[in-house]
């Protein structure tokens, strides 16, 4: 593990200033890094998936526990740096570590390597939604995961319909497996200390899902669920009418997937979404 004064030094040592473009807030309490792969489940048949490693830190407490650590990290400095920082602590693990250089948003499946089981992350804050969500639907061999958000945001990932806090990254989420909040962590174990609190989400994805998981039918869905809430005040038929083509036809539609026209976005569950992406409105699809 590395603790504060390590983390300062490693830092120095690399010439590393944290940046707010790429997120960087580094975790150097040991507690809490244990608490992140306790909270994530993870054990010996695991392969996990971290995004932005940064100095190393949870990745050093990943492989006391799990089989090997895939890490992403866009920051080439800190990716050059990893596998020292792992050899020099634990060597005989460091073999079961892979390092890819690159941007976790855009990264393609052909780069990283194995099947990966579970991701475990401290996301950074301004992409942490789409980088979860573009994780989960390129790697279906991922069945956990364990990340650290903007609190408002796991607020969000983990909000149930209905509440003010539902929206488009409920939904989403909801859509590849079963979202909760697992635990929330304090300011002060960063480096440099963040302005935001910091909470854990979990998503267990669905073993058996009762809709389609291809990127064709995703895409559909998605799209209608950023339509539902684009215009959150107003009602389905009436918010939809661009997606659907016109009012009219967004009430066919809602009607057809058992759905009342008048209702609105945050009231629909994900399987709620799933059945209206499912409608034709009378044509073949």
């Amino acid at each position: 593990m590395l603790g504060p004064a390590e983390v300062r030094t490693l830092a120095a040592e690399l010439g590393v200033r944290p940046t707010k473009t790429l997120g960087q807030n580094f975790v150097h309490d040991a507690n809490t890094v244990r608490r992140i792969v306790t909270a994530a489940g993870v054990g010996p048949d695991d392969t996990v998936l971290e995004v932005g490693p940064g100095l190393g830190s949870l990745t050093l407490a990943l492989l006391d526990v799990v089989h090997d650590v895939v890490a992403v990290e866009i920051d080439p400095v800190l990716a050059q740096r990893l596998p020292q920082t792992v050899a020099e602590r634990a060597e005989s693990r460091v073999d079961r570590l892979a390092v890819v250089g690159a941007d976790a948003l855009r990264v393609r499946r052909d780069e990283i390597p194995g099947a990966p089981t579970a991701l475990v992350a401290n996301l950074p804050y301004n992409v942490a939604v789409p980088v979860l969500l573009h994780l989960l639907a390129l790697i279906p061999t991922l069945r956990t995961a364990l990340v650290m958000v903007q609190s408002e945001v796991a607020d969000r990932l983990a909000a149930p319909p209905g509440s003010k806090t539902y929206g488009v990254p409920s939904v989403k989420a909801a859509y590849f497996g079963d979202v909760r909040r697992a635990g929330a962590v304090g300011r002060s174990v960063f480096w440099p200390v963040p302005q935001v609190e910091s909470g854990l989400v979990r998503v267990d994805r669905h073993e058996n899902p009762q809709w389609p998981m291809e990127e064709t039918f995703r895409r559909t869905l998605f799209a209608v669920v950023d339509a539902a809430f684009a215009q959150r005040r107003k009602t389905l038929r009436a918010a939809l009418a661009g997606w659907a083509g016109s009012a009219a036809m967004a009430e066919t539609r809602l009607v057809e997937a058992g759905i009342d026209p008048s209702a609105r976005g945050e009231t629909l569950d994900a399987a709620a979404f799933v059945r209206l992406a499912q409608t034709t409105g009378g044509h073949e699809s």
